[in-house]
């Protein structure tokens, strides 16, 4: 069997290819997609055409793969986006249609009310014209008495069927006249009310009264009125009315939709006495609330937060989103180095000098298109602040340590912070470049702390980088990458953005400002947040480069704009509906704080008072004055006056004559003040409060004593003076690395003395490069308190290692002396 003619393919050569055989309709034949060749196998040629395939690479075949998983992904999210709108759509037409058969309902019920009231206007109409006929018939009756049978009856043509046959008579012919029907009986009681229809005879009895027209049209006008009355008055609605633990009764009113002073009636009737802006309690509401006929619904005042936060999404809306990676290590180990080189800007000398956009956290991205965050966070205290808040913040942990230091004991802490938090830990040994460096060891000294390095046989990833020469840093951010697909780090951008504050600060001019790392959703310019204790809407998103965005997704960090507070570092970030649940949440935060606050303060005694001087918390005195005549008070208030300087001030907060009584303890109690009795005494009532509430009272009966003790107090509240005192100098011979201290310099004292925990100052040319504390002072092996001129001793600084051969120590002494007025 012969194979199918194929026409000529080159380039610009005719197209020629005759049908094949068993299509009639002339059209060639379809060309399906050429076999895919085999790994290992040799490259393969097309029959007659000299073409040669090309072998895939195990890559491009993984390549393919993750195309076409992505692809079928973007189709399902096509087809899922195709079908909500639709349903959209449908709901819509739905809503549409059910708007239009409201209206035609309301027409149609407007229509039949109409109809409704023309019949019941040409029935009012109708009735009055028969009562005018009855009246006229009744009026010729009067006036042509030889037509009535017998005197007091009257007969004449009527419609009424049944007046007719009683004129008529039993024979039914016409112009005869009924026979006269005997009295009612008056045999039951006396029951004369009429019965049957009303008649002309009835109608002119003598012994009933006869409604007159005027009064008909009256009652058919109250009628009118009634039901138009009934027609205007409003439905009443009920409505399920939320009462908290306590309440303003203009916001009971609001919820209830009702009228202040209705409500302010009703607390009266109960016997309550409130004004529009005064708080009840929740039972009271319930009560005012079931008075008015509404539905009561009872929350706590924490019930707000109920539903702030939003349920974990659904895994068919993940998106892969990029890590957020912490440097921890120790001190002058390269950290601030390494994420300069890998953000290949000079973070460090901008800040050295004038403006910088550091914010906190920024994002690298490499050239793969990846994106890795790295968080800058003000030490180890704020980092497991923030994962024991569960904030999350942090996915991967970066353990910097130097290659010629190895483990030190902030490297130890580090560790101790990330597997506390439960992060995975990548090490990068820095300092590789350098001749003494030894990743070796690290490796080892590793292990004592838990940590085993993927060459030792353990899981940790190890990369030796050196932050100066920017040499494998390629290597460890695949690592973090690595690290990251293996977390399979996900969030769902379509949704309300929350997340974590990193810093905040007030800034001049643009207000407090807040670096937010969004974990969830997309936070939007204009949407309304709450973080901690403070709330707003975004005014302005500032990136990492300090360019403005319209938007932030999952893992970036952004600077906020438009915060009514300053919240805390830690506090959580989130998005909600509205600017009125914002301010309620974020009072009910400010009111947690301000309880807590003052749970923990001591108001009380001038003791406890003092202490707070002493402290330096309080710049202020708070005092209330009483004394038995007005002179006393003026002499006392102007010469507390005199007292005040540019730095401390006594603030009378009352100043009367009497005695102390029980407003005078509630204001002193309120200000956490202290009360002056100047021959005067308190009342049995004040001192019981001022017991309870924890208020000093003080009596006097010199003058001169009060002003030495407001004296004693002010000057307690100047900050003293400090001094510095030379104790001597000591000259570095030589440096030695001990293990599991540090750097320890071998000294000789060429001045003075030297102090163990003395200030020092490291000297290098003449230039002061440090100061610190001195943490340990050895003569020989022994730890001793001072070494004088002329002697030996080793010296280690406390949290600092950068000394050298042929640098000076100078030792000194802080003095604080107490200031006088």
């Amino acid at each position: 069997m012969s194979a199918p003619a194929t026409g000529d393919v080159r380039p610009g050569g005719p197209r020629m290819s005759a049908p094949a055989t068993g299509d009639r309709s002339g059209r060639a034949p379809q060309r399906g997609p050429a076999p895919t060749a085999q790994r290992g196998a040799a490259p393969s040629t097309q029959r007659g055409t000299g073409m040669v395939l090309k072998t895939l690479t195990e890559e491009e075949k993984q390549q393919r793969v993750r195309d076409d998983v992505l692809r079928n992904r973007v189709g399902e999210m096509r087809r899922a986006a195709e079908e909500d709108m639709r349903r959209r759509q449908d709901d819509l037409s739905r809503a549409v249609a059910e708007r239009e058969a409201a209206s035609r309902r309301a027409a149609e019920e407007e229509t039949r009310k109409k109809a409704e009231e023309e019949a019941r206007k040409k029935a009012e109409a109708e009735a009055i014209r028969r009562l005018a006929d009855k009246e006229k018939a009744a009026a010729a009756l009067a006036a042509n008495p030889a037509t009535s049978a017998a005197p007091g009856r009257a007969a004449e043509a009527e419609d009424d069927e049944e007046g007719a046959s009683r004129r008529r008579g039993a024979g039914g012919a016409p112009g005869k006249v009924a026979p006269a029907r005997p009295a009612p009986s008056k045999t039951r009681g006396g029951d004369d009310r009429r019965r049957g229809k009303l008649t002309i005879s009835t109608a002119l009895d003598e012994n009933e009264r006869v409604r007159s027209v005027a009064s008909f049209r009256r009652r058919v006008e109250r009628e009118k009125r009634l039901m138009q009355q009934s027609a205007l008055a409003p439905t009443k609605v009920l409505r399920d009315v939320v009462v908290p633990e306590t309440i303003t009764v203009q916001e009971l009113a609001s919820r209830m939709a009702e009228r202040g002073v209705d409500v302010i009636k009703a607390l009266m009737k109960m016997g309550v006495m409130a004004t529009i802006n005064q708080v009840i309690d929740a039972d009271t509401a319930e009560l005012i609330v079931s008075e008015f006929g509404h539905r009561v619904q009872r929350v706590a005042e924490s019930d707000i937060e109920i539903g702030l936060v939003e349920d974990a999404d659904d895994d068919s809306v993940l998106l892969p989103r990029p890590p957020v990676v912490t440097v921890m290590g120790h001190v002058d180990h390269g950290k601030t180095s390494l994420l300069d080189a890998l953000r290949q800007t000079d973070v460090a000398g901008g800040e050295a000098g004038g403006i910088t956009q550091h914010i906190g956290a920024y994002q690298v991205h490499l050239k793969s298109g990846k994106a890795i965050t790295f968080l800058d966070t003000p030490g180890h205290e704020a980092f497991t602040q923030m994962r024991a808040r569960g904030a999350k913040a942090t996915d991967i942990v970066v353990l910097v340590v130097a290659a010629d230091d190895s483990v030190m004991p902030q490297t130890v802490e580090a560790i101790h912070h990330a597997t506390a938090a439960k992060v995975p830990i990548v090490v990068a040994i820095n300092k590789c470049d350098k001749p003494g460096a030894n990743p070796d060891k690290v490796r080892r000294e590793l292990l004592q702390h838990g940590i085993v390095v993927e060459q030792l046989g353990g899981e940790v990833q190890a990369v030796e980088v050196s932050a100066k020469a920017k040499t494998n840093l390629d290597q460890l951010e695949e690592q973090i990458l690595l690290q990251a697909e293996i977390l399979d780090l996900k969030a769902n951008p379509d949704r309300r953005a929350d997340g974590v504050v990193i810093e905040a600060k007030l800034e001049r001019g643009r207000g407090s400002v807040a670096t937010v790392l969004v974990q969830r959703g997309t936070l939007h310019v204009g949407d309304v947040f709450v973080a901690g204790n403070a709330y707003g809407r975004v005014r302005a998103l500032i990136d990492d480069k300090g360019k403005n965005v319209v938007e932030a997704g999952p893992a970036t960090p952004v600077e906020v704009l438009g915060l009514q507070g300053t919240p805390e570092a830690g506090d959580e970030f989130m998005v909600v509906e509205n600017e009125a649940r914002a301010r309620e949440v974020a009072e009910f935060r400010q009111r947690k704080l301000r309880d807590a606050r003052a749970a923990a303060g001591n108001r009380g005694t001038l003791e406890q008072m003092f202490s707070k001087i002493k402290a330096g918390e309080a710049k202020e005195l708070p005092i209330v004055i009483k004394t038995d005549v007005q002179g006393s008070l003026e002499a006392i208030l102007g010469s507390a006056q005199k007292l005040a300087t540019e730095e401390v001030a006594v603030r009378v907060l009352h100043g009367a004559v009497g005695a102390i009584n029980e407003s005078d303890i509630a204001l002193a109690a309120a200000s956490g003040g202290a009360i002056i009795g100047f021959n005067v005494r308190a009342s049995k009532q004040a001192r019981d409060l001022a017991e309870r509430d924890g208020v000093d009272i003080r009596y006097y009966s010199i003058i001169y004593n009060v002003l030495d003790d407001l004296k004693a107090l002010l000057s307690g509240m100047l900050a003293p003076t400090v001094r510095e005192r030379f104790l001597g100098y000591a000259e570095i011979r030589e440096v030695f690395n001990i293990t599991k201290i540090g750097k320890v310099a071998g000294c000789m004292v060429t001045e003075g003395l030297v102090k163990r925990g003395a200030k020092v100052r490291l000297l290098r040319d003449n230039v002061v490069i440090h100061e610190g504390q001195l943490s340990t002072l050895k003569r020989f092996k022994d730890d001793v308190r001072e070494v004088k001129q002329g002697m030996d001793c080793g010296m280690s600084f406390e949290n600092y290692d950068d000394i050298k051969q042929g640098d000076m120590i100078e030792c000194f002494e802080l003095e604080t002396v107490a200031r006088q007025l």
